[in-house]
């Protein structure tokens, strides 16, 4: 009788703490930096070192951040650029409710963890096979990235505050250009450069016609007219479908 072989397979080991950690680590410390290129952008848009503070502090997701005082330096109205901004936060929505399950937080503990539930921690913490790394890279990455991007806000408000005129210093791009650098990661599918692509073409097209700050609003659009396409992409390639 031929001799059986086993070809199942044992389980991945999970990760050794100090690979998640390191891991957690170059994230947070990688984007915490990009704090300081806020701090600059909101004092070039006029607000004080203790409201862009505040911003960093309450409020804790750059994109967001950026587009609020992004449509804000461009003489935009205050409630438009706080719903563009509140548009581009409703994600991160969807990432708690996927983390909830996974991290399995005691319920005094969620709605400090909500705080911290962002594109970066939640990558972190996805990528771990079990709860244990999972919580552990969440809570490492949270706190470093935490605690840099405030004290680099900080640091880029005070700085932008001595320097004065910031577009003399052309540091008036450096909003933009990190806004860009941190959305640049998420376009790794199709949908996702099509939503891109499309978003900014509703931009420049309402960018004259509009108020400051509307065309980021209706640049949200985009997601849901690709994902409609989509939709009926798919359904008219099914098989056996007749036409």
């Amino acid at each position: 009788m031929p001799e059986q072989i086993d070809i199942r397979t044992e389980s991945a080991a999970p990760p050794a703490d100090s690979a998640v950690v390191r891991d957690a680590l170059g994230v947070g410390v990688a984007v915490g930096l990009s704090g300081f290129a806020f701090g600059v952008t909101s004092a070039g848009a006029g607000l004080g070192v203790l409201q862009t503070c505040a911003l960093s502090l309450l409020v804790f997701t750059g994109a967001s951040q950026f587009a609020l005082v992004g449509a804000l330096a461009a003489g935009g109205n205050p409630f438009t650029a706080a719903a563009g901004a509140f548009f581009l936060g409703v994600r991160n929505t969807f990432y708690g409710l996927r983390l909830s399950g996974l991290l399995g937080l005691p319920r005094a503990v969620r709605p400090l963890a909500a705080h911290w539930v962002i594109d970066e921690t939640s990558a972190v913490a996805l990528a771990q096979p079990d709860r244990r790394t999972a919580r552990l890279g969440f809570t490492v990455t949270g706190l470093t990235l935490y605690v840099l991007w405030n004290l680099t806000t900080l640091i880029g408000a005070l700085g932008a505050s001595a320097l004065g005129d910031t577009d003399a210093w052309g540091l008036d791009a450096a909003g933009p250009a990190v806004f860009l650098a941190l959305l640049a990661p998420m376009l790794s599918g199709t949908v996702e450069r099509a939503v891109a692509g499309l978003g900014v073409l509703l931009v420049l097209l309402c960018q004259p016609l509009l108020p400051a700050g509307v065309p980021v609003l209706v640049a949200a659009l985009a997601a849901p007219a690709v994902l409609t396409v989509r939709g009926y992409m798919s359904r008219g390639t099914e098989p056996g479908e007749r036409r």
